[in-house]
């Protein structure tokens, strides 16, 4: 990851950035939500419900001096891990003694956009620590696969789903990826990662993985921006 630039130049209109853009600001941003992400997943309890853990994670937001969020944030527990950005929860479940959860927050900083989601434990179910280990080596799978050799959007979601098949888990394709930039990036483009048809450039598109185990009872999230 190139921290010594100071912005994002691309050829291409979809990866555009205002020139407000500071990739010192937008690094910021992502350290920030991945602090706040991994700060409320340890005061998450047992018997807690999804607007708890919303209002954990908010809190914590305003604590860091967060601006705004570009997109809502989400708190999904149990079997509504399986749930994609726009499916609702069930809002009666709670935080059981053995269970699963992640978070995803999309927080505003210094005028810059981050994306940040994570999955957690509690308990010691094997199977919950497994599947949220997983979707991190399917994300850094994708990630070198990016990398090395130059996959475009459709390839890297293509690319993932073998990952997560021969893992012994199914992708869920309705997340799809995008893009951030300094506030609000949806002046310069909407589109998904999966439907950007050239390689797209480091540091700006984020990867969304969301899987669940082979039966469908839970599932496991991480997305990050690709580097």
């Amino acid at each position: 990851m190139q921290k010594n630039r100071e912005t994002i130049t691309s050829t291409f209109a979809e990866e555009k950035v205002s020139e407000k853009f500071n990739l010192a600001s937008y690094f910021e941003a992502r350290d920030l939500a991945i602090q706040i992400v991994q700060e409320s997943s340890k005061l998450i309890e047992v018997g807690m419900s999804e607007q708890d853990g919303l209002a954990i994670v908010e809190d914590k937001m305003s604590e860091y001096g967060v601006e705004k969020k570009w997109h809502p944030t989400k708190f999904r527990i149990g079997k509504n891990t399986l749930c994609s950005f726009r499916e609702l929860s069930d809002d009666q479940v709670r935080v059981a003694e053995d269970d699963i959860f992640f978070f995803d927050i999309g927080p505003v900083f210094k005028g810059h956009e981050a994306d940040y989601g994570e999955t957690f434990s509690i308990g010691h179910n094997q199977e919950y620590n497994r599947l949220k280990t997983t979707v991190k080596h399917i994300f850094h799978d994708c990630n070198k696969a990016w990398k090395e050799n130059g996959l475009n959007g459709k390839d890297l979601y293509a690319f993932a789903e073998l990952s997560a098949n021969a893992k012994g888990c199914v992708l869920n394709m309705n997340m799809k990826g995008h893009r951030l930039g300094d506030f609000p990036h949806h002046l310069f483009h909407r589109g998904s990662l999966e439907e950007f048809e050239h390689r797209p450039i480091e540091n700006l598109w984020v990867l969304e993985i969301l899987i669940s185990d082979k039966q469908g009872k839970y599932g496991a999230f991480f997305e990050d921006i690709i580097y």
